[in-house]
């Protein structure tokens, strides 16, 4: 396994749960400082909310966005901590990990990201006010079959998380509508997401303008090493690039199965996946099946991720 290439990596929201994070801050004085951090720019206790809850706290979109960010950045602190001089061949992320992928690859600050997260989250959250929107995800169908079904009902893709996986967003009646019709294709499950409105849609425009604006404001870099965009499924370019695409990411599909393909095609055959959960690895094992993947989420995770690793 030593030879083999490596991609990182990192969870969106709907991966969160109480007790993220919290091995990981006792175990390693890295990680603890980055929560305490987080904790002194944000204004409350974001060690305390990831750690402890409540749910209710943790589900609302501007504190999951920066408590994901902060349990992925963590989980890479102690990866690299245990692993001295580890490379990846590339990075990505879902929706939100995105953001920690250009953190860890050196395109903006800790301290930044969090703040953008933090406002992406709320921004997402009033335009969920706006607009009553909802998500579902089609199991069964390829995204090619779904097309005619998002024409009909009036919705957009959102996730193309894997060949079999579609999540599609869109206002609430427009879903229903697309439920039944994906039931009527073919479909072989079909799961409303529980969450609190239209992501990656166009009903999300007002929060990509209000992005644009703070990101107008950050100093981005050009990533260490390749971070695979979510909305291109290709490399990111020059800083400006960067915040123009990472505006376009809030209302675009998340071009999931195109990232992995990037990755493929430079021989990767290994993923970690740092941060709460497992969700990537499934979705990777359906894109990518011959490849290995790991996880980096507290202590027993890590152990098993450094043997792979060799």
């Amino acid at each position: 396994m030593g030879d083999a290439k490596t991609a990182v990596v990192f969870a969106g929201q709907g991966a969160q749960g109480i007790g993220m994070g919290a091995e990981l801050a006792v175990a390693y004085p890295e990680c603890r400082a980055l929560f305490d951090r987080a904790g002194e720019i944000l204004g409350y206790d974001l060690g305390a909310l990831c750690f402890k809850g409540p749910e209710s706290e943790l589900i609302r979109s501007d504190r999951c966005q920066p408590a994901v960010f902060v349990v992925g950045a963590a989980a890479c602190a102690a990866l690299m901590k245990e692993k001295p001089g580890f490379a990846a061949e590339g990075m990505a992320g879902l929706s939100l990990g995105e953001w920690t992928a250009l953190y860890a690859a050196g395109a903006v600050s800790f301290d930044d990201a969090l703040r953008i997260l933090e406002a992406r989250g709320r921004f997402m959250q009033e335009a969920c006010r706006e607009h009553e929107g909802a998500m579902t995800s089609v199991i069964g169908l390829t995204p090619e079959s779904l097309k005619p079904v998002c024409a009909s009902a009036g919705v957009e893709m959102a996730n193309l998380n894997s060949p079999e996986q579609t999540v599609l967003s869109g206002p609430k009646k427009g879903i229903e509508a697309a439920e039944q019709l994906a039931a009527q294709a073919g479909a072989k499950k079909v799961i409303r997401l529980n969450v609190a409105g239209a992501f990656h849609s166009s009903l999300m425009a007002s929060a990509a303008g209000r992005l644009a604006e703070v990101l107008a404001k950050v100093p981005i870099q050009t990533p260490r090493v390749p971070v695979i965009s979510n909305v291109t499924g290709q490399p990111h370019g020059a800083p400006d690039a960067i915040r123009q695409t990472m505006v376009k990411q809030v209302t675009s599909s998340v071009q999931w199965i195109a990232c992995i393909q990037w990755f493929q095609s430079r021989g990767v055959t290994r993923y970690v996946e740092c941060g709460p959960g497992r969700v990537l690895s499934g979705l990777i094992k359906r894109t990518a099946a011959a490849s290995v993947q790991c996880n980096v989420q507290d202590k027993a995770s890590l152990q098993k991720a450094l043997t792979a690793l060799g």
